[in-house]
């Protein structure tokens, strides 16, 4: 298990919160919330049928049945009355898991929610974007993922943050300096007593090469020390650069990022989803995500070839940023 997990898990259990996971019909989610009971990491709600869903220590609901749906529903239609929602067609939404199981985070009856095992990034972003929106000052949801590598060598130890690598298809310069910002705040929550240093990365550096990406990229560089100019922060980087200190010698020796990234953030989700996924697969490591920044309350999605341990992870997480958003 890597540091940083232990430091997660530890924090979870010394002040317990309230997580639902609304794929009860999933067993890696039934697996996973054993273990998770068992470390006690979390109070846990899960959603699905009680006949069936056997997790001593988890409170099973079923939101077809729940007690609260119909002041969930209530609640529902009254934020979506704009769109013109109306009080049954609210009563239906509630039967779907992860909505019912987003209302409860959204009334007090949940610190958090953690879904994406069977269903898509989609399904569980908006029914948080509608219901518990932004945080207050975010212009920007995005998604990263915290990787444990077992190259020590790089970033934290071998600990390091990739963004975005989940729901940004192609954001422009101004939307990709946001995506860097809010992933160096979220590196100094997860990582506290480690600096955040902001690598943008494209195939160019430092304007070696030209095209669109370069391009954008370094515009993002300059908006996002424009609004930040105290965080380390530079690029464009190629990734060799970013990383290893020789290679930043030869390509970037001025940079006070090069060589020492902690955070890489990809010029789109083409190239970071394809980036994170190399390292985990050839290259060992443990991918904790993806996780969001910049909901008001804490909605982390799962990848679908995620494992009952993956899941563990993002719960512990997610307990963590419903402790720190206190």
């Amino acid at each position: 298990m890597s540091d940083f997990l232990d430091r997660m898990k530890a924090a979870a259990k010394s002040d317990k919160k309230t997580i639902v996971l609304p794929e009860g019909e999933d067993p890696r989610t039934i697996e996973a919330a054993k273990k998770i009971i068992e470390e006690g990491l979390a109070e846990l709600v899960i959603l699905g049928d009680p006949d069936v869903i056997d997790v001593p220590g988890a409170t099973v609901i079923d939101p077809r049945r729940a007690e609260k749906k119909q002041a969930y529903a209530e609640k529902f239609a009254e934020l979506r009355a704009k769109k013109g929602v109306t009080l049954p067609e609210a009563m239906e939404q509630m039967n779907d898991a992860t909505y019912f199981g987003t209302m409860m985070v959204k009334m007090g009856d949940a610190d958090g929610l953690v879904s994406g095992a069977c269903h898509s990034t989609a399904n569980t972003l908006r029914p948080a974007l509608q219901i518990l929106k932004t945080a207050p000052g975010t212009k920007l949801v995005s998604a990263f993922f915290i990787m444990c590598t077992k190259t020590p060598q790089y970033g934290a130890e071998g600990t390091l943050l990739f963004a975005d690598c989940g729901l940004n298809i192609n954001p422009n310069a101004d939307e990709l300096s946001e995506i860097a910002l809010a992933s160096a705040e979220s590196w100094k929550a997860f990582m506290p007593g480690e600096e955040p240093k902001v690598a943008m990365l494209s195939f160019s550096t430092m304007g070696s090469a030209k095209g669109d990406v370069p391009t954008k990229v370094q515009e993002a560089v300059k908006l996002a020390n424009e609004k930040n100019p105290e965080l380390a922060l530079d690029g464009d980087l190629q990734l060799d650069a970013a990383l290893v200190q020789s290679v930043a010698d030869l390509k970037a020796p001025s940079s006070k990022v090069a060589g020492n990234a902690n955070i890489l953030v990809f010029p789109d989700l083409e190239a970071g989803n394809i980036g994170y996924k190399l390292v985990q697969r050839f290259g060992g490591a443990d991918a904790y995500g993806p996780i969001l920044q910049g909901i008001a309350k804490p909605v982390n999605d799962l990848s679908r070839g995620c494992s009952a341990d993956d899941i563990v992870g993002v719960v512990a997480i997610t307990a963590v940023q419903a402790q720190m958003a206190e």
